[in-house]
């Protein structure tokens, strides 16, 4: 697992503590590992292209998102590994380093079996 420090953990957290930011980075966790093109991501959350452009490019800059170019066509994805290491991070003395949750949550999920 990846390992954060207090200034990883920050700039995600400031990254996060945007309403827009905030609703586009839980609607890609949502969407899972396949993710979402920018244009369902606008559409979702009913804000402006170059507005929603601004709050991803903080989003990228602190790791919790990340994109890949097919031609003009942008998708978009939670960064999981740093999303879980954030999770850590915040929890790493939880309860006087007693595990204190029943069962530990990672991400991305896990996918089906196919048949």
């Amino acid at each position: 697992m990846k390992h954060m420090n207090t200034d990883a953990a920050l700039d995600c957290l400031r990254a996060l503590s945007q309403e827009h930011r905030l609703a586009a980075f839980r609607a890609l966790v949502q969407a899972g590992p396949v993710g979402l093109g920018v244009g369902d991501l606008r559409d979702r959350l009913g804000i402006p292209g170059p507005t929603l452009s601004a709050h991803l490019n903080q989003l990228r800059a602190a790791g919790l998102v990340r994109d890949q170019r097919d031609g003009r066509h942008i998708q978009l994805g939670a960064d999981f590994e740093q999303m879980n290491a954030l999770l850590a991070y915040l929890t790493e003395n939880c309860c006087a380093g007693a595990d204190c949750s029943p069962v530990a949550a990672s991400c991305p999920p896990r996918t089906a079996p196919e048949a």
